[in-house]
């Protein structure tokens, strides 16, 4: 979509500097961008590369001088060319219209504007918002609801009774609400355990391929507004994930844990049944948590057992340390044993 550099100035709040007519098509990295393409300066290091950029209109932060370029400056380079982005870009659609191939159920309801693909399926009373996509052999369990402009890519399975909020993306390959891993040993046996909960997906948020959320059991799955899931994540039952928290790939969360707000996880994080992580905690990559934990607003963490980054980083220093501090131990003991 074509925006003039004065539009994409008034839309991200920006300062123009420079040519506001000067008329921008599409987004790009500097190496790669076209004369009418858009690119980002963060800091005074990348401003050679945006300076012999084909590109001519670029978002800089404050102090960075750009000669010969039209300029949106901005205190925070990357978001605003995020925001720009989202109105230079036009989405790929997922399905068009209803495909003779789709099943839905007589009960179901389907907004007139949404659109379903080949081989998906709608489940009974299911409900499908105004403008939402939901892509080729995808299947819309009995009883969810689905809200507007939802983007759910092939083979996205939701079970029965989930709950989609508003402008909700799934990526191919999720599973959201099967059965939570619930067993109680009695008898010589395992009994599962009830798994009769929800899952509840807040507005704006994004879960990534083959990522699963599985259902409550006696209590529900909620994941609030604005969550960014990435691959291969895996949500317990029970769980809690607060509004605007990102977690990276291959994140596994055991039962019952509550995350706040705006918290960051690593990828390859664990997370032991009953875990908490307050507002703002910073969670390190491959770090493991162990049940019942909580990690204090703001804290970061990292290691197995996770600890704070400092204390990490001292133990971890003597780590790389212990062959040459077992080779002067052995030494010390040999000349003790001499005398």
């Amino acid at each position: 979509m074509r925006r003039t550099a004065r539009e994409l100035a008034d839309a991200i709040d920006a300062t123009l500097e420079g040519e506001g007519s000067l008329e921008i098509t599409g987004v790009a990295a500097p190496e790669r961008a076209a004369s009418r393409d858009l690119i980002y300066a963060d800091s005074a290091k990348h401003a050679e590369r945006a300076a012999t950029s084909a590109a001519r209109c670029v978002i800089a932060c404050e102090g960075l001088g750009l000669p010969g370029k039209t300029v949106l400056r901005t205190a925070n380079p990357k978001v605003a060319f995020s925001k720009a982005a989202a109105l230079l870009l036009d989405r790929r659609p997922i399905a068009a219209g209803i495909h003779p191939t789709a099943v839905v159920a007589p009960l179901a309801r389907v907004a007139g504007s949404a659109s379903i693909g080949p081989y998906a399926v709608i489940g009974e009373d299911a409900h499908v918002g105004e403008e939402t996509e939901i892509g080729a052999h995808s299947v819309v369990g009995a009883g969810c609801w689905v809200g507007e402009n939802c983007r759910i890519h092939p083979r996205v399975t939701l079970y029965h009774h989930v709950r989609i909020g508003h402008r909700v993306e799934i990526h191919s390959g999720a599973v959201i609400g099967a059965d939570g891993f619930g067993y109680a040993l009695g008898d010589g046996r395992q009994w599962k355990f009830p798994q009769v909960g929800i899952v509840e997906i807040g507005d704006d948020v994004e879960i990534g391929a083959n990522t699963a959320i599985d259902r409550g059991s006696l209590d529900d799955t909620r994941i609030a507004e604005g969550v960014k899931l990435d691959n291969l994540v895996h949500i317990g039952h029970n769980c809690q994930i607060g509004a605007h928290t990102v977690v990276a790939a291959q994140v596994g969360f055991s039962g019952s844990c509550i995350v706040g707000r705006n918290v960051v996880i690593g990828g390859q994080a664990g997370f032991g049944e009953h875990c908490e992580l307050e507002d703002g905690a910073v969670i390190g990559g491959q770090s493991g948590v162990l049940g019942g934990k909580t990690i204090r607003g703001g804290q970061t963490v990292w290691g197995t057992p996770a600890r704070a980054l400092e204390k990490f980083k001292e133990q971890y220093a003597f780590y790389g340390r212990l062959p040459e501090l077992a080779a002067r131990i052995k030494k010390l003991e040999a000349q003790l044993g001499a005398r």
